[in-house]
């Protein structure tokens, strides 16, 4: 629980070529993490599950923050809901008499088009779009999941009420900068460019006076870093650290753990970002013709101390326990391969380990002598 605030929020994605997103997120961070520990915050009303970056774990005091995300997708939403009524009250009435339920437990009566399906090629149930659009609106919520499959619930009414007090409270235009604030904790190190800034729609020209009103009245610091003509910014109260890091020696570290992030990781949400402060070019080939990837399907990038130094493409098989490495790829500008080989082995066999695999197997390397220097594991 610790850790996400922390963190702000974990991005949610169903891909699993190892496991979910958001369990490879806090894996990377916390070494004696289990998914049994974030879907027990989740059943215990710890956490909620709604859209920040996109859909995302967040912390259930931060629930009445995002009420101007909700009001939005509720106002966008309200025509598809009616043009649904029927389906909508069958479903609340369901939930009401028999507590949470998974999508499977609801039969269509008819196939409606979804959110992915194409207009003229319905294929989607209409319970399990009711659900779906109950869900963006926040009248139902995601209350307990098993594997991917979620549990849904009405939302309860302590946190409508929650919802109400902010309201009276604040006015809208303090609700929004409240949001951005969140935003602003959960980046660490913004930039005015991000059409994301603040998890709402905006300008460039709003975004850019909401840092530079930040930055007047004392909350944010102006960065300058070198060979980046983009201006960045932090939070005062993150001054001491950085300081602090400017101090320390500034040459690579050899030693540490070797860390593997996911594609949607909170460290990669902003790409221009990673090239600005790693001089790491990363893109998640998910959606690119398998004949035209590069990294591969599901790239991991390599964290070994403060450098991204490679990508490992991963799939695990959970059937058979074998994790197969199907490439590993390593930047041209990575330290020697004898200051990171070591970390990289461990590394390597506790994520494994960590992910149930019995048995590791390595495809291909760039460069192909690490291969056999990887014999071993």
């Amino acid at each position: 629980m610790s850790l996400i605030r922390s963190l702000g929020c974990v991005q949610i994605d169903p891909v699993a070529a190892v496991t979910g997103n958001q369990h490879l997120v806090l894996g990377a961070r916390d070494p004696g993490y289990t998914a049994d520990s974030l879907n027990t915050l989740l059943s215990d009303h710890k956490v909620f599950e709604y859209f920040a970056n996109a859909a995302c774990v967040i912390p259930i005091e931060d629930y009445a923050l995002f009420e101007p995300v909700r009001a939005r997708l509720r106002e966008r939403l309200a025509p598809s809901l009616q043009g649904l009524e029927k389906t909508v009250q069958h479903v609340l009435q369901r939930l009401k008499e028999e507590g949470p339920l998974p999508s499977r437990a609801f039969r269509a009566v008819e196939r409606v088009s979804g959110y992915w399906d194409s207009a003229d090629v319905p294929k989607t149930k209409d319970t399990t779009l009711a659900l779906n659009l109950l869900l963006d609106s926040a009248v139902i919520r995601v209350v307990a999941r098993q594997g991917n499959e979620r549990y849904f619930h009405i939302t309860e009414s302590e946190l409508q009420q929650q919802v109400i007090t902010i309201k009276e409270d604040i006015d809208l235009f303090a609700q929004r900068q409240a949001l951005l604030d969140k935003y602003i904790h959960a980046y660490r190190v913004v930039d005015a460019r991000d059409p994301r800034l603040g998890w709402l729609k905006s300008t460039a020209a709003e975004r850019r006076a909401d840092i530079a009103a930040r930055v007047s009245d004392g909350r944010m610091i102006p960065l300058k870093v070198e060979d980046v003509a983009t201006p960045y910014y932090i939070r005062a109260e993150d001054e001491d650290l950085l300081m602090h890091m400017e101090r320390e020696e500034p040459h690579y570290d050899p030693s540490g753990p070797v860390r593997f992030l996911p594609p949607l990781d909170n460290l990669l949400w902003r790409r221009e970002r990673i090239v600005d402060l790693f001089d790491f070019h990363y893109k998640w080939e998910i959606y690119t013709p398998e004949v035209k990837r590069t990294y591969g399907y599901y790239a991991m990038p390599i964290l070994h101390g403060d450098r991204l130094i490679g990508r490992m493409d991963p799939r695990l098989d959970r059937k058979t326990g074998v994790l197969t490495v199907r490439l590993l790829s390593m930047e041209e500008t990575a330290p020697p391969v004898e200051e990171w080989i070591t970390d990289f082995r461990e590394g390597l066999q506790f994520f494994a380990s960590m992910h149930g695999a019995r048995s590791i197997t390595i495809e291909k390397t760039v460069p192909k002598e690490l291969k056999k220097l990887l014999k071993s594991i």
